[in-house]
């Protein structure tokens, strides 16, 4: 015990230690911190480091281990999924009829595009997973699974380039707000559904989901509420509180059948705001420790993935799924920005901001891997879809800020 005791704390160190330096440098490339930890996680999985002879890999993370890494990865995403749905500021849905087009558009279209391409390329899904593409909850896990967007990614994205407050940037967010609830229930849903994450049948599932959703938003966040209100004392400080209902929340959602992250999510949503607007004594330090966590969850999805096991129909269908993942977000929001009159330069920004996926993508594609909805060279694929796409947003940005540039008017010189 005392041996795999040791293991597992140099295998956290090793791991903070790797995603500190990867997302380092990341940032001096004009990257989020994430790719860099994304790319941590898959380096030290069997796609790099177990290549090497010996596979180190093994060697570092054995088998008993994982379990272990696997929990404190989970904790991690859960409260990285209650700081994601306590950061969404309802306010910020008032930018009205634009954002609420443009997440539709973002939503839908996309998930149209998933469904139609499984049709047409189902010999392409069903050689990369001869498992699962049959399967009848594959096709919706597909069509979330290609059209969520990362909203905290996104926010932070926001916040760095000074769009925040911008009518991009405001529409962007509160776009994203939107299609992450949507998005979520929907998954709720499909996990529900599958027959695989739950011994319940969906119908009783979904209505345990309902009652539980119900009494946190009409006992448990008025009582939060009021608890948080009082005056100041030791037994007050909020952040204990959000722990246990971020944590606690999980726990119902996991003995539901469902899986934990929801619980973290609706728990986030729950949790009480001050003037409408999240708090800072609650959010920061509830976001600095799931992000001091987080790279286990980045190293976790990096041993489940291999990228070169992938052959031609892997990269084939990797083609496919960008096609449809970009052209399904950039294209319908861009056109729905533009319906509601907003400029060229305003929709572009939207358009490539909502096609950002980052780690809310691979949660859920962690997911559906763990609720067994696709296999591994199909999680692989996605994996790599949500990282290009992701990679695109600060390029495209940099792109859109230098044609603004050179399309703005120079002074004129006088004679």
């Amino acid at each position: 015990m005392s041996r795999l005791v040791a293991t597992v704390l140099g295998d956290v160190a090793l791991v903070i230690l790797v995603s500190w330096v990867f997302g380092g440098l990341t940032r001096r490339l004009g990257q989020p911190a994430v790719i860099g930890q994304i790319l941590a996680g898959i380096a030290l999985g069997p796609t790099l480091l177990g290549r090497l002879p010996g596979d180190p890999s093994a060697r570092l993370f054995p088998a008993d281990a994982r379990p272990f890494l696997s929990v404190l990865a989970q904790i991690a995403v859960v409260l990285f999924l209650f700081v994601a749905g306590y950061e969404i500021d309802f306010r910020t849905f008032r930018a009205g009829r634009t954002a609420v087009s443009v997440a539709v558009a973002a939503l839908l279209t996309p998930m149209a595009l998933a469904l139609g391409a499984m049709e047409l390329c189902g010999g392409l899904f069903a050689a990369v997973d001869p498992g699962h593409a049959g399967h009848h909850s594959f096709a919706p896990f597909m069509a979330v699974g290609l059209s969520i967007t990362a909203l905290p990614v996104l926010a932070a994205i926001v916040r760095e380039r000074g769009a925040a407050g911008t009518p991009a940037g405001t529409v962007a967010i509160a776009a994203a707000g939107f299609m992450d609830v949507a998005a979520w229930l929907v998954l709720s849903a499909v996990l529900s559904d599958s027959g695989q994450a739950t011994r319940r049948s969906w119908p009783v599932a979904l209505a345990l989901l309902a009652a539980f959703v119900a009494f946190v938003l009409g006992v448990v966040r008025p009582a939060l509420r009021r608890w948080l209100n009082r005056p100041a004392t030791v037994l007050s400080s909020p952040v204990p509180v959000a722990l246990v209902f971020a944590l606690g929340s999980a726990w119902v959602t996991e003995s539901l059948g469902l899986h934990a992250v929801f619980g973290g999510f609706l728990a986030g949503l729950a949790m009480p705001r001050r003037d409408g607007a999240p708090g800072a004594d609650v959010l920061r330090p509830m976001e600095q420790t799931s992000a001091m966590l987080l790279p286990l969850f980045f190293v976790s999805t990096g041993l489940s993935v291999d990228i070169g096991t992938l052959g031609a129909d892997g990269f084939g269908l990797l083609g496919v799924l960008l096609v449809v993942a970009i052209a399904g977000k950039v294209v319908p929001a861009y056109g729905a920005a533009r319906v509601h009159g907003m400029d060229i330069r305003q929709s572009a920004l939207v358009a490539v901001l909502v096609n950002t996926r980052g780690l809310t993508e691979l949660i859920v594609l962690d997911v559906g891997r763990t609720a067994g909805l696709i296999g591994q060279d199909l999680y692989a694929v996605l994996v790599l879809m949500a990282l290009v796409t992701t990679l695109m947003t600060g390029p495209l940005l940099q792109l859109i800020g230098r044609a603004d540039r050179v399309r703005a008017p120079r002074p004129s010189v006088r004679a």
